[in-house]
């Protein structure tokens, strides 16, 4: 049964950062292209960034390139993003996904 739980979202003021984990279980990870996607509130599934298996290509959506930051750790089967200069509308849960299933989510608030 594949599992993917994120965790590191919380309340942050405008400028500041977070980093987001998402743990990998039931699949071969390393093996596996990951991506982020976030759903702000009221609004669709928006993509917002793809890494591939070995972590040495990465994709980023317009809206966070320059400002989020993509990587992985295979041999902990964990998968990264880092969240710089967060902006109100980053507002969002964030999953952490493969190209079948995510995860439950974690949500980010970014308020002054």
């Amino acid at each position: 049964e594949v599992q993917l739980v994120e965790s590191g979202g919380g309340l942050v003021q405008p400028g500041g950062s977070l980093r987001l984990s998402c743990v990998a279980s039931g699949f071969t990870f390393s093996s596996s292209a990951m991506r982020w996607v976030r759903q702000a509130p009221g609004k669709g599934l928006e993509w917002v960034s793809t890494i591939n298996s070995g972590g040495g290509s990465t994709y980023y959506a317009d809206s966070v390139k320059g400002r989020f930051t993509v990587s992985r750790d295979n041999a902990k089967n964990t998968l990264y993003l880092q969240l710089n200069s967060l902006k109100t509308e980053d507002t969002a849960m964030y999953y952490c996904a493969t190209d079948q299933e995510r995860g439950q989510g974690t949500q980010v608030t970014v308020s002054s």
